[in-house]
């Protein structure tokens, strides 16, 4: 089994966290949420992005605005709401302290 093969279930689990990180950086659109994320190890589908950009506007975390596009239909914009930047600090602060715990191991 690969690494990668490994750690699916962690990078699923961290998938979240990412695009409310990608959203902090201010309004974008999915496609632009996509390109960031394709460019790392936490590349995924639309078929993945949609349904959790839909629950995180049910949990309140997102909202979006629509705009005109000069490329065709409005599109979507998403945006951290307040609820949504409280969650991601307290992520942060905790992916913050599972790092420095996974280093310090094995550091005798």
């Amino acid at each position: 089994m690969s690494i990668n093969e490994k750690f699916t279930s962690i990078r699923k689990g961290l998938l979240e966290f990412l695009v409310l990180k990608v959203i902090s950086g201010g309004q974008v659109y999915a496609a632009d949420i996509l390109k960031e994320l394709n460019a790392t190890e936490f590349a995924t589908q639309e078929g993945t992005l949609y349904p959790l950009l839909s629950k995180l506007r049910r949990e309140e975390l997102v909202d979006y605005e629509w705009k005109e596009s000069e490329a065709g239909p409005p599109r979507k914009y998403y945006e951290l709401t307040a609820k949504g930047r409280a969650q991601l600090r307290e992520t942060d602060e905790y992916w913050q302290k599972i790092s420095s715990t996974v280093k310090s191991l094995g550091q005798k």
